[in-house]
């Protein structure tokens, strides 16, 4: 065998799935808060992704973006969550046994279609909600279906993407 070593700084499962997640939220036009989130089988196979944003056919530009007011006059009837939307866009397979990887831990409405897919495990980057109404909920519901949930663990805390060709 040859002296040359396998690179040992390579980043981990967890780290490459999160890091789908994050790089997925930068599709998100919402101006204040930007989520992704990655579903991966037990094959860690990548089946779906997405990010938070308005449905198919709905405008960018035609609805709000506030996060504060008259219901109607803000985004939160209109918007889709990232978990919601990685289901939804999923490659048309059983979500049983995946795995889904969010960059916020899901609200209620998302732990629902989590639990409804049959999807078995939520690793989360941040759980900044926990306190609400919302977010009790969710943890509930999750623990009663027996969904398992966990913090992300990561060794490194920002990875640089670079598109310069001499990168590559």
């Amino acid at each position: 065998m040859g002296s040359i070593q396998k690179r040992e700084n390579y980043i981990s499962w967890d780290e490459y799935f999160m890091g789908v997640a994050l790089l997925s939220a930068k599709r998100s036009k919402d101006p204040s808060t930007q989520v992704g989130a990655c579903i991966v089988n037990e094959k860690n196979k990548i089946v779906g992704a997405g990010y938070n944003g308005l449905p198919i056919g709905c405008d960018d530009d035609d609805f709000p973006w506030e996060k504060e007011g008259d219901f109607l006059q803000t985004k939160y009837p209109f918007v889709c969550h990232a978990e919601l939307n990685a289901i939804l866009n999923n490659i048309g397979m059983d979500l049983k046994g995946c795995k889904i990887y969010t960059a916020l831990f899901p609200c209620n409405e998302c732990s629902k279609a989590i639990i409804q897919s049959g999807i078995s495990e939520v690793i989360y980057l941040s759980d900044k909600y926990e306190g609400s109404d919302i977010f009790k909920a969710a943890k509930v519901m999750l623990d009663k279906a027996g969904v398992q949930c966990r913090k992300v663990k990561v060794s490194i805390s920002s990875l640089h993407l670079s598109f310069k060709e001499e990168d590559v």
